[in-house]
């Protein structure tokens, strides 16, 4: 790079991560050096909101060597020609080089690989996340040197925010034109968390380093696998074979913290019974049984406002809350849910009986019935309403929402070994279509459409084809099922899902646009 070439350093940041700062630090740091310098920062909703991009140009030669003449700086980066491209996470990094800021010849790119989901990856009713792998592929190959390991987890060792290991990280590449020691007095100089600050940036600093000459990375440890982590919680687990074990074990913890050691015994007659069926007819590597003690577990731990208020007070959920806002223990913090329980919350926890008649006295009024509640959760009389929700455990198998939902559990596993008989691929197919009950109110509902429509179609073709040999029908069935599982979890309004089974397509539901008069002011 010539000397009178810009240093041109554009930072992707999201919000509450420091990335004015981390600006603020590289102005002081040139300034330091007597480098002019100039900084731009840009608002936007990226990925998700609250990303910001900050844009800073550096010329790196002392303002006493110009004699009199100031540099002219750009206030937008432009593509191809930035020399370092910093980005706080995965995804953020990836929006850098889909956007072609970064240049193989000249980018230095420093990105954190550890992942804040996007809204959008959220709300898919299936797996929605972005391909990590390929934009690691894409770091590697359109950048001059990539520099890349988990910065979040180095930040929350040393209990400091993302922006001082990222800082390191820059500094250690070695592609901004000051020292190590300029940026740790710019820290210093900045006077907030000190301490903290430049452990974080110590940490990116060698870490980046290390990537520098070529050493391996030497992070946090890898998690435990789920071998390691989760040991057979009863003989019963340990008996079953190797390749279930794991994932049963797993279940097993979930179902009991759920409801108790009554339900994991349900849970485990369950998961037996299809695995009975898969050894009688398909054999290893047992994959129904796998997949189906998966779902089966998610499913059977279905989201209540038990539940919820269930989680919602735990000891290590409050820890959370106190470490994402950096509140110390001894610090008060005040806490506020935000709940609005409607006529579906309240009929699910009450007697099928009772349920119904409040549904048939209450009909055509549910959508006015949802309160919106703000429970301060660090007073004591919050965070007690929230304790007797919870105490309802007790009472969950009663309910409504109960009933509801083992009636569905017991169809979809009935179905799933009804396949096994005929074809192993097909009941496979269908086990994965417990991934399409999830969440609650509509969200549940939907779900509960969903399979219905499927396990009706499964039941139609098996019976509607009498003259036809099982095999024939079941290896029809494989493709129609995981035709109708991806529709039904790419669609929310369902038209997809109607396609794929010959369905009349239901009718849309509209939301309409309400454009409201603001009060004239006083």
């Amino acid at each position: 790079m010539k000397a009178t070439e810009p240093v041109k350093i554009l930072v992707a940041a999201l919000g509450g991560e420091g990335g004015g700062v981390l600006a603020d630090w590289i102005i002081a740091a040139a300034s330091a050096q007597g480098f002019p310098v100039q900084s731009t920062s840009v608002p936007g909703v990226a990925q998700r909101t609250g990303a910001t991009n900050y844009y800073l140009e550096i010329l790196p030669v002392p303002h006493a060597a110009l004699q009199g003449r100031a540099p002219v700086f750009s206030l937008v980066p432009c593509p191809g020609d930035v020399s370092i491209v910093a980005a706080s996470e995965l995804v953020e990094a990836g929006r850098m080089l889909q956007n072609g800021y970064v240049n193989p010849q000249k980018t230095v790119l420093a990105a954190s690989t550890h992942r804040e989901f996007a809204v959008s990856e959220k709300v898919a009713m299936g797996d929605g996340r972005y391909q990590d792998g390929r934009v690691l592929e894409a770091a590697a190959a359109l950048s001059k040197q990539a520099i890349l390991f988990d910065m979040a987890t180095l930040a929350a060792r040393h209990r400091t925010v993302i922006n001082t290991v990222l800082f390191g990280a820059m500094a250690g590449s070695g592609a901004l034109p000051f020292s190590r020691e300029a940026c740790e007095q710019a820290i210093r100089q900045a006077g907030k968390a000190v301490d903290a600050s430049l452990a974080g940036f110590a940490a990116g600093y060698e870490q980046a380093r290390a990537l520098v000459s070529g050493q391996p990375a030497a992070l946090a440890p890898e998690p435990k696998s789920v071998a390691g982590s989760i040991q057979p919680a009863s003989a019963r687990v340990a008996a079953l074979p190797s390749g279930v074990q794991n994932v049963v074990a797993a279940g097993v913890a979930q179902v009991m913290d759920y409801q108790g050691a009554a339900y994991a015994d349900l849970y485990l007659d369950r998961v037996e019974l299809i695995l009975q069926g898969e050894q009688a007819h398909a054999g290893q590597p047992l994959d129904v049984t796998r997949e189906t003690a998966r779902f089966l577990a998610l499913w059977m731990s279905y989201e209540d406002v038990i539940r919820v208020a269930d989680l919602k007070t735990r000891r290590d959920r409050l820890e959370r809350v106190r470490r994402e806002v950096g509140a110390a223990s001894g610090d008060p913090l005040h806490l506020t849910e935000f709940l609005k329980p409607g006529l579906d919350e309240l009929c699910s926890v009450l007697p099928p009986a009772l349920a119904g008649w409040l549904r048939r006295r209450l009909a055509g009024r549910a959508g006015k019935l949802g309160v919106g509640l703000h429970v301060r959760t660090s007073t004591v009389s919050g965070f007690a309403m929230l304790c007797v929700l919870r105490s309802l455990r007790r009472w969950r198998p009663r309910t409504e929402r109960y009933a509801a939902e083992q009636e569905m559990i017991g169809r979809w596993l009935a179905a799933v070994r009804g396949l096994l008989a005929h074809e192993p691929r097909a009941a496979f197919e269908l086990a994965l279509c417990g991934n399409v009950v999830k969440g609650y109110g509509e969200t549940s509902e939907r779900g509960h459409r969903s399979l219905r429509a499927i396990l009706d179609d499964v039941q139609a073709h098996l019976e509607g084809q009498p003259g036809a040999a099982a095999g024939d029908v079941s290896g029809m069935l494989v493709g129609r099922i995981a035709k109708a599982r991806k529709a039904a979890l790419a669609d929310p309004q369902g038209q997809a899902l109607a396609q794929a089974l010959d369905l009349p397509a239901p009718e849309l539901v509209a939301h309409p646009v309400r454009f409201v008069r603001r009060a004239a002011s006083s």
